[in-house]
């Protein structure tokens, strides 16, 4: 980590809704979900938030040593973006716990605001997670 990450930092992302992150997209295997509606779908939103907050804080790691993870998200998704629509984020570096990280994140679609809410992050040495990794793969085929 580097001095730098601190409280405060904020980021701006901007995102146009394509096909592929509709709701029938996100898992085309389910029927269910390919009979929904070409809106974007809340999966692909919270990969959005997510995405905003690591371009936030990589800046401000020994990226790529360092690296993230998502290990908490509360967001709401309360309205409907369809195809060809601008998403915007907007997040904020609100705690810096540790290596854990609590974001506030918000999302419009230049006509409403369509999520508000919270989300957390944990920062990873890269080389000991994939370690870990590889240790649970070896414990999973004995």
């Amino acid at each position: 980590m580097k001095p730098s990450l601190k409280v405060g930092i904020r980021y701006t992302h901007v995102f146009k809704v394509p096909q592929s992150k509709t709701v029938p997209a996100l898992y085309p295997e389910a029927q269910e979900f390919v009979a929904m509606p070409d809106v974007f779908a809340t999966g692909f939103l919270v990969g959005f938030l997510e995405w905003a907050c690591i371009k936030a804080i990589n800046p401000h790691l020994d990226w790529p040593q360092e690296q993230t993870v998502g290990t908490h998200i509360n967001v709401s998704h309360q309205a409907a973006t369809p195809i060809g629509l601008e998403v915007t984020a907007n997040v904020e570096l609100v705690a810096v716990e540790g290596r854990k990280l609590v974001f506030k994140v918000e999302a419009n679609d230049g006509i409403e605001m369509i999520s508000i809410g919270t989300h957390e992050r944990f920062i990873i040495n890269r080389e000991k997670f994939d370690a870990k990794l590889t240790s649970k793969k070896v414990k999973l085929s004995t």
